[in-house]
């Protein structure tokens, strides 16, 4: 981190259900243009199962074998810009299905983390299509200790709580949230990050799928619960910082994990 604050870019992006070239290409695209600004950023943030979208029938033929495609693509672009890349999501071939898989790559390009999606959205058929993960996400960046969450996740506090037990001081987010849920978003965001007095940082895709539309609102908010940035509908680059000083300073002022009587509940 340059000084206290990390400096974040989410790349907020159309995805084509079904089409990996045009994902791929899209994504180097983006890529480019997320280190192209006035200030390079020291993390990017892609979207939820940017490689496919939910182009579920089809997913055992289009998903990325052990990831072999997208780890490439992000590894080399991590390597040759010195920045880390979280990777939103993609569909993971596995031996034993495909999983909603998250990468982090840091910036000499090494594979650090990973995560699979733990819970599967049944009013989208995930479960029929999808195997869940069965372990939380954490990672490093820099001196920032971070938890991971994929869209439906959100909906669970009892895993976000758990990764701020464990001492995250920020939660990304990736997603594929639609309409009409706009609101279910924008709330839930702001309640993980007031709950847990940490940051949360959300990167949702947009453009539309078939009969669905995705209505972007990519945010970063802060340990306050104030949106220190957010995104309209567009494709675009988000940027803003996180202050690991600030989650401190908040949860010193009110001290809601030292006031915790779990043995109550």
């Amino acid at each position: 981190m340059n000084g206290t604050t990390l400096k974040v870019a989410l790349v907020q992006m159309h995805v084509d259900a079904g089409e990996p070239d045009a994902n791929y290409e899209r994504v180097a695209r983006k890529l480019e243009e997320a280190v192209g600004g006035e200030e390079k950023p020291e993390l990017i943030v892609l979207p939820e199962m940017w490689n496919t979208g939910y182009a579920l029938q089809r997913i055992e033929d289009i998903a990325d074998r052990d990831g072999e495609r997208a780890k490439a693509l992000l590894s080399a672009f991590a390597r040759t810009h010195a920045v880390r890349i979280l990777g939103g999501s993609i569909a993971e071939k596995r031996a034993d299905g495909v999983y909603n898989t998250t990468y982090v790559f840091d910036e000499r390009g090494e594979l650090t983390d990973t995560y699979s999606k733990m819970h599967l959205f049944r009013l989208m058929d995930e479960e029929k299509y999808l195997q869940a993960g069965d372990l939380p996400g954490t990672l490093r960046a820099g001196g920032l200790q971070a938890g991971m969450m994929i869209c439906y996740d959100l909906r669970f506090p009892e895993l976000a709580r758990k990764l701020a037990l464990g001492g995250a001081k920020a939660l990304f987010v990736p997603a594929q949230w639609p309409n009409p849920r706009l609101h279910h978003w924008r709330t839930l965001l702001t309640a993980r990050a007031i709950e847990n007095q940490m940051y949360v940082v959300a990167c949702n895709r947009c453009g539309a799928s078939g009969d669905t539309t995705f209505f972007g609102h990519s945010m970063i908010i802060d340990p306050w619960g104030e949106i220190v940035a957010e995104a309209g509908e567009e494709e675009t680059i988000l940027r803003g910082g996180i202050d690991p000083a600030l989650v401190e300073a908040v949860r010193a002022k009110i001290p809601v994990f030292e006031d915790r009587r779990p043995s109550l509940y």
